[in-house]
């Protein structure tokens, strides 16, 4: 039995460690399309059915797709991708704020600059497809938004 359970347990082992999790790399850089600067806030989403993986853009506009880690890449496929939360902080306005006992407190609320155009902000509307076949970079331009 000892021995049955030591092969049990050896073979699960190279199982595991045999079959990683699929995924390839994928990275990228979002670009504005009227001057080429970088988008510098904001998630790249990459969708396809009921799966999503993400990566968050940085100052220079770069981002490292994951699933369960931030970087832990994507399983090969055709996705729909869109950019969610692509705002900047620009400063900060006072309010009042209701407190649970009636009270009435006044708190800084932030202001936000919205970067991109709201098209790019949804994968049925963004316009923007990408197959990964293997490890791979997918860089793209968007519009900016207009009021």
């Amino acid at each position: 039995m000892k021995k049955f359970l030591g092969l049990f347990w050896t073979a699960l082992l190279l199982v595991v460690v045999g079959c990683g999790n699929g995924n390839v790399s994928l990275n990228g850089r979002v670009t504005f399309s009227d001057d080429g600067s970088p988008v510098t806030a904001g998630t790249v989403c990459f969708v396809k059915d009921t799966f999503q993986a993400t990566g968050k853009l940085n100052s220079s506009g770069y981002y490292v797709v994951g699933t369960m880690k931030s970087t832990d890449g994507i399983p090969a496929g055709v996705y729909k991708v869109y950019i969610a939360d692509a705002k900047k902080q620009i400063g900060t306005q006072k309010v009042q704020q209701v407190e649970t006992d009636g009270s009435t407190k006044e708190v800084d609320e932030p202001i936000y600059e919205i970067l991109v155009d709201k098209k790019f902000s949804s994968s049925e509307t963004s316009g923007l497809t990408f197959e990964v076949k293997g490890d791979s970079s997918f860089d793209f331009k968007v519009d900016r938004f207009k009021p």
